[in-house]
């Protein structure tokens, strides 16, 4: 049941893929909220870990929010992405196979993560206007969660672990670029919804599949 559930999410994702780049609608906001809440499904039907399901949970909500595409849906979307992350960080650390020693064993990882989120920062402070407040809270709780899942160990279904929260932080990159730094007319923008959403979706599918 598992995979006929995984494979309607994923036609969902796809379908979403060519509205990615248009204006709100109801049939955008539907479709992209739906290929993450079913994965909420899997979760639950599955007996996954509780913080698993909340964290999917969350981010359906922020997908819901933010499709709407206003400055009061974006606020509140960052909020529950923020929520999401909380609820993976947790599950990262609390999860019986987790070990923190192995954070630092992976020294590569961490300080790329920390010289990102302050790179990240730099570059935005200045550029995010009344959301900048909203957005230098969020940086190190995505990067939280990038350097949280290190505790895990890379093996079985947990090896896709990392590569899915590092596709998480690599699509929240390039949206944050894509909202605040690009301008209007950059040519960038005709590719990036279609990253953004590409390696969101994947992350969220591959954080399932790491905890099922």
């Amino acid at each position: 049941m598992a995979n006929a559930f995984i494979f309607v999410a994923a036609v969902f994702a796809l379908a979403y893929l060519p509205l990615s780049p248009h204006p709100a609608t109801t049939l955008r906001s539907f479709v992209k909220t739906a290929s993450v809440a079913i994965l909420v499904v899997i979760a639950l039907l599955n007996e996954a870990p509780l913080p698993l399901a909340l964290a999917l949970s969350f981010c359906a909500v922020g997908d819901a929010l933010l499709s709407r595409e206003t400055d009061n849906t974006f606020m509140a979307g960052i909020g529950a992405f923020a929520a999401g992350h909380l609820a993976y960080i947790a599950l990262f650390l609390t999860y019986p196979s987790s070990d923190p020693t192995l954070i630092l064993d992976r020294s590569g990882y961490f300080w790329s993560l920390i010289i990102l989120g302050i790179v990240a920062a730099t570059l935005l402070a200045p550029r995010a206007g009344e959301f900048k407040r909203p957005v230098l809270a969020y940086i190190p709780v995505i990067l939280g969660m990038g350097i949280t899942v290190l505790a895990l160990p890379e093996t079985g279904s947990l090896r896709w672990a990392l590569p899915a929260a590092l596709a998480f932080v690599a699509s929240d990159l390039i949206l944050a670029t894509e909202k605040f730094l690009l301008p209007a007319n950059h040519p960038a923008l005709k590719i990036t919804p279609y990253m953004v959403w590409s390696l969101y979706w994947g992350a969220q599918a591959g954080l399932l599949v790491a905890f099922l």
